[in-house]
């Protein structure tokens, strides 16, 4: 069943004194850019360092108590395995997580530190939603999925209702991947322009809009943007996005290191790659912005330090 408005404030209400209400930033370099006036959502500064934690919290605290107690296993490039295995422990349940061997160390190392058994996948020949499936039947455990979720995509969408608590803007950049950050925004912010942000080469959110069913990206294909490589967007976000999005909007891998470098220099934000795509759009003039009022999701800041000081220096 699709998730509504009213899932989204209930979701609110578990998530309030427990998730934090990131602000929303003006930054005058950035309205001089666009010509508009916008704010950037810092929800690189959310527990965690990323949005998944808003949803992954709102999963567990939904599940039956039995159902909790036996513990939870999420698949996931980095975040969202960072989310679920802080939210188990702050539970008190087990947790396990499976992460591509790829990932980024800095996110690797997050699940580790908080105490979440680690399963690595190759991300090229493994499939890691069986694994997950495999791993739950096994040891009974309660799959927390990154994004094609209701009760996921409700809890992302808080992030919605702390923008309309503020404003009511024209529109709305929101980086985008499987789909449920953006779809549980689109839903919070029924009166805004809301725009999901893809890496160009994983832009199947624009040619799913475009097609009118799913469509897959290419095996293989890599991006800049880790956190952003999903092999499609979840039923549910889809069926939300064809009627809620304005459109989708693919970003170029160097466009988003010059977000990244100019949100620590303007707005003194640690973006991660995938995090920083909504501002690469707004700088980009992948939308006009002109005369008009905007929010810029940055969705995250868990990056490898390395990365970010190679980026920095304009690697």
């Amino acid at each position: 069943m699709l998730p509504t408005l009213a899932d989204v404030h209930s979701a609110a209400d578990v998530l309030r004194g427990v998730a934090t209400v990131t602000p929303l930033l003006c930054c005058a370099k950035l309205d001089g850019v666009t010509g508009g006036k916008l704010r950037v959502k810092a929800e690189c500064l959310q527990r965690f360092g990323a949005f998944k934690f808003r949803g992954a919290y709102h999963k567990i605290a939904k599940l039956a108590p039995e159902v909790r107690a036996r513990g939870v296993i999420a698949f996931s490039s980095g975040n969202h395995a960072g989310a679920v295995a802080a939210a188990a422990r702050m539970f008190g349940i087990p947790a396990v997580v499976v992460m591509p061997s790829d990932a980024p160390r800095v996110k690797i190392e997050a699940v580790k530190e908080r105490g979440a058994e680690l399963v690595l996948y190759d991300r090229l020949r493994d499939d890691r939603e069986a694994i997950g499936k495999r791993l739950a039947e096994e040891r009974g455990l309660a799959l927390v999925k990154p994004f094609d979720d209701a009760e996921i995509i409700a809890g992302q969408g808080t992030m919605g209702l702390e923008i309309a608590a503020e404003l009511t803007p024209d529109l709305v950049l929101v980086p985008a991947s499987g789909g449920g950050l953006v779809a549980g925004i689109a839903l919070a912010l029924p009166q805004s322009k809301v725009y999901a942000v893809e890496p160009e080469g994983h832009a199947d959110i624009a040619r799913s809009l475009a097609t009118g069913t799913i469509q897959k990206n290419e095996p293989g294909v890599r991006s800049f943007c880790d956190a952003l490589m999903a092999e499609r967007m979840g039923e549910l976000p889809f069926a939300i996005a064809r009627t809620h999005l304005a459109g989708a909007l693919a970003i170029s891998d160097a466009a988003v290191r010059n977000a990244m470098r100019f949100a620590f220099r303007y707005l003194r934000l640690v973006l991660e790659p995938g995090g920083a795509i909504a501002l690469a759009a707004a700088l980009e003039g992948a939308v006009d912005l002109k005369g008009k009022s905007a929010v810029i999701v940055a969705s995250g800041g868990n990056v490898d330090p390395e990365l970010f000081a190679r980026v920095l220096i304009g690697d």
